[in-house]
């Protein structure tokens, strides 16, 4: 290509006018009444038969595509642009949108709880209940174990400006903080946090520490704010299990996740097990580097040729290389992604930190968002959101409620993709520094899922039974979050992060409780499949588009047995799994050896 890839998305093939778009404010306008007209259907009190739920469920369905394609166009638009005040509001309006929805569902889900067993059965043989049978009978059970439904109504109507506005105000805090980066000449350069937060793993570690101490000191800034928002976030939640009468903070987090707390700890059983293995690379990571331990920011700092920078245009023709080495559908849906305008990925100030892959099921497009900076670890985040992306797309023909698969198995295509990019790269991989720069790269996703994801989940658990006694305060916040970090790190960190806790997105995000062991779960879910994937041979995209397609209308467990043979609630598919981990690390042992 001469001119090259296109590296800002375009929205306007979605609405076109951004902030300002007329056709969303139609769309905006065609979901309210729709809201509407199912709220009266459902209230009608008309006898209900197989017929009459068919066509609630169809109209359900169409305001759930729609409402999901508005979700995500308002995150794009806010992850562009943080300052975009028009934005905000539009997000209100479709979080507003989204709650009486909710309270719709919540009497419809209601209407199915009040059916007797025989008739529910009988009900959902008819063509378009028995499509969706495994999310109708998901709803139905779940309905029998929370309030009445004026009750959960209610309750979602007041989220929108508690639960959820506490949730959007960190979108503010997160506009609000400014990094200051100073260059080789001494020049000062104003940095937004997505920007900043790469320098933390520039390969230079002198411009890593000033980044981190800059990073520390900007977050510490902002931590009464942000301790304000997180305290009041898990507040509303704690009191809501209460009202359902739900003990444990992990139910809502397992039941979005489709998966049994038996599974939870049989994976984090046999990760605890083998951490060894990476405290071995992490002490020779310090070698290398000539520290005594690692800081945080040390971590994932590369090593050999992973430092070079990489053009755009190079890493998405190499991605899609990659992709077609496993699958000629997955590199072309790719490459198109690329070529048309579905990735936000430019380097520049104004946007929101991080990385995500969003869906626009109305539309069956996808929008990937990141700030490129052309390091080893973007290009994986770029295979990563491809992952996530081509899943929606293999599932677009299905019914919207077949579509909604839970976080844990989305991940799993996700690191799939990674796992596809990084092994066909070291195997092309000729010269040694440029194979041990893939190969540290490859580890690094193992002490993520491992370690940093596992500090999280240490530090949630552990603030939610404190949260429970009142508020928690800074000092407390940054204490529990250090804690977690050398507990999950096995004492091998020099210096912490204790303001992580502030800086991370995930700990603010309303729709999804936990967000934290479902990427675990996924790494090592598609660590197992691609080891399947690699004796099948080439036979076995069809064996993953099928598995892909079942992620909505299965149990995790289900999924597991149905197309690996596996129990994901014994910790022996879990050990084979975590396994890999030290075939790597051996290697990087005898590559590194003076």
């Amino acid at each position: 290509m001469e001119k090259g890839y296109p590296q800002s998305w375009d929205l306007d093939a979605i609405y076109e006018g951004g902030s300002g778009s007329a056709a969303f404010a139609e769309e905006l306008r065609g979901i309210g009444e729709d809201i509407a007209k199912l709220d009266t259907n459902i209230a009608s009190g008309t006898a209900l038969g197989a017929s009459e739920l068919g066509e609630l469920t169809e109209l359900l369905q169409s305001l759930l595509l729609r409402l999901r394609q508005s979700e995500s166009f308002v995150s794009c638009l806010l992850a562009e642009n943080v300052k975009d005040s028009t934005a905000s509001v539009l997000n209100d309006r479709v979080k507003t949108l989204g709650a009486k929805f909710i309270g719709v569902l919540t009497r419809y889900d209601n209407m199915l709880r009040g059916l007797d067993d025989v008739s529910w059965t009988e009900l959902l043989k008819h063509e378009k209940l028995a499509e969706v049978a495994f999310s109708l009978n998901e709803r139905r059970e779940l309905a029998k174990r929370k309030m009445a439904p004026e009750l959960e109504a209610l309750a979602g109507d007041l989220a929108v400006d508690g639960y959820h506005g506490w949730g959007d105000y960190y979108n503010i805090i997160v506009s609000r903080a400014k990094f200051t980066d100073i260059d080789k000449d001494g020049k000062e350069k104003k940095l937004s946090a997505g920007q900043m937060h790469n320098r933390l793993s520039d390969g230079d570690r002198t411009i890593r520490q000033a980044a981190f101490k800059e990073w520390e000191r900007e977050w510490s800034e902002q931590a009464e704010l942000c301790a304000e928002t997180l305290n009041r976030i898990s507040g509303f939640r704690l009191k809501l299990y209460e009202k359902r009468g739900w003990a444990s903070v992990l139910q809502e987090p397992l039941q979005m996740n489709r998966m049994s707390e038996a599974t939870l700890q049989a994976m984090w059983t046999a990760i605890e097990e083998s951490k060894e293995v990476l405290v071995r690379y992490l002490e020779r990571k310090a070698k290398l580097l000539g520290v005594a331990k690692l800081d945080w920011h040390d971590v994932e700092a590369p090593i050999g040729s992973a430092t070079k920078i990489i053009p755009y245009d190079e890493a998405a023709a190499f991605i899609v290389e990659q992709f077609r080495s496993f699958s000629p559908e997955l590199a072309e849906f790719s490459e198109m992604a690329f070529r048309d305008g579905w990735i936000e990925a430019e380097d520049r100030a104004g946007k929101r930190p991080g990385g995500f892959c969003t869906s626009f099921p109305k539309s069956e497009q996808t929008r990937i968002f990141m700030t490129y900076s052309g390091t080893a670890s973007n290009i994986s985040t770029l295979a990563h959101e491809l992952g996530h992306a081509y899943h929606q797309h293999v599932m677009n023909d299905l019914p919207a409620l077949s579509q909604e698969y839970a976080m844990n198995v989305a991940e799993t295509a996700s690191t799939f993709a990674e796992l596809i990019v990084s092994d066909c790269a070291m195997k092309a991989a000729v010269d040694p520094e440029e194979k041990l720069g893939l190969l540290e790269d490859k580890i690094q996703r193992s002490v993520a899922f491992f370690m940093n994801i596992h500090a999280r989940f240490l530090f949630e658990t552990r603030f939610y039974a404190r949260r429970k006694e009142g508020l928690v305060s800074v000092a407390e916040l940054n204490e529990l979050m250090e804690a977690a970090q050398r507990e999950a790190y096995c004492d091998m960190l020099g210096e912490a992060h204790p303001h992580f806790w502030a800086s991370k997105l995930h700990f603010y995000l309303t729709d999804v409780p936990f967000y934290n062991f479902p990427y675990t779960f996924g790494y090592l879910f598609s660590a197992g499949i691609y080891a399947k994937a690699s004796k099948a041979g080439a036979d076995f995209k069809h064996q993953y588009v099928a598995l892909l397609r079942d992620t909505g209308r299965m149990s995790v467990e289900q999924l597991a047995k149905e197309h690996l043979g596996v129990n994901l609630e014994e910790t022996d598919f879990w050990r084979e799994a975590v396994a890999l981990t030290a075939v790597d690390v051996e290697q990087f042992i005898a590559m590194t050896n003076e």
